[in-house]
């Protein structure tokens, strides 16, 4: 317990420092120029793809998708700038996604840049714990727990989002609620975990999430120290996978919402005064 207590600590903290250097170097936009003024007789309607172009802009919604965000209804807004975060945002319904969809999601997360640093801090916990004894000490033994971290990430991630979601038709997919106290939206991300929609539009029982995390587990005994295949640890690594996905379930339902407050406060103080 108290090294999956560390291992919590020490990730949140990575993903602070990782974010602060790339925050303290966004620069700043530009003050929007003046209007030029409009001569006498034209015409100043707005058109209708102004309008569009405006509103989208006022909402925050990022221009330039990639084409695994349009072909799954899924807006890629980095969390802290940083972190993956696949998230269908403003939309209640979308048409499925296919199995090589599903694949090319979790592809997308687990092997994004950032979970690089995020394994390696876990590696260096673990090497700092000298867990598991076994392994020893020295880059031979680190470069085992840092593959072990990875392979835990990893295998739940496809485990999660595309093998058994393709096995059963689930949609993997984050649908952010948006709307309603904090609590209620809190409430609704946790559930997520245990209730799910399937590909025909339908909800039920989030067989992925339970079965994924717990298949994941088992074959983290393939290659864990001898010493750690114990029910005890299997058990650790299964609430830890579970506790990260409430975690990115939390982060993927408020971050949007931070973000746009964080544009829109720093659209105002560029605004220069009347």
């Amino acid at each position: 317990m108290k090294n999956l207590y560390n291992r919590i600590v020490v990730s949140a903290a990575l993903a602070g420092l990782l974010c602060l250097p790339v925050l303290a170097q966004q620069p700043e936009a530009p003050a929007p120029p003046a209007p030029a003024p409009t001569p006498a007789g034209q015409d100043t309607t707005t058109k209708p793809s102004d309008q569009t172009t405006t509103g989208e802009a006022a909402h925050g919604e990022r221009q330039g998708k990639s084409k695994l965000e349009k072909e799954t209804g899924t807006v890629n807004d980095r969390i802290l700038t940083v972190m993956p975060n696949y998230t269908v945002e403003n939309a209640d319904k979308l048409p499925p996604i296919s199995t090589g969809q599903k694949y090319r999601l979790a592809a997308a997360g687990v092997f994004d840049y950032f979970t690089y640093p995020f394994n390696a801090a876990l590696a260096g916990l673990a090497q700092a714990n000298n867990s598991p004894k076994s392994w020893g000490q020295g880059w031979g033994a680190y470069g085992k727990r840092y593959g072990a971290s990875f392979a835990d990430n990893g295998i739940g991630t496809f485990m999660t989002t595309a093998v058994f979601p393709s096995m059963l038709h689930e949609d993997p997919r984050y649908y952010q609620l948006g709307h309603g106290s904090i609590p209620h939206r809190t409430g609704y991300a946790l559930v997520r975990l245990f209730w799910t929609r399937t590909d025909s539009g339908g909800h039920r029982f989030n067989y992925s999430e339970t079965l994924g995390n717990a298949a994941a587990a088992a074959l983290s005994n393939t290659y864990h120290a001898p010493e750690d295949r114990t029910w005890g640890r299997n058990l650790s690594t299964l609430g830890t996978l579970d506790m990260w996905d409430g975690v990115s379930n939390l982060m993927k339902e408020f971050w949007p919402d931070i973000h746009r407050k964080m544009q829109h406060k720093h659209n105002t103080d560029l605004t220069p005064a009347p």
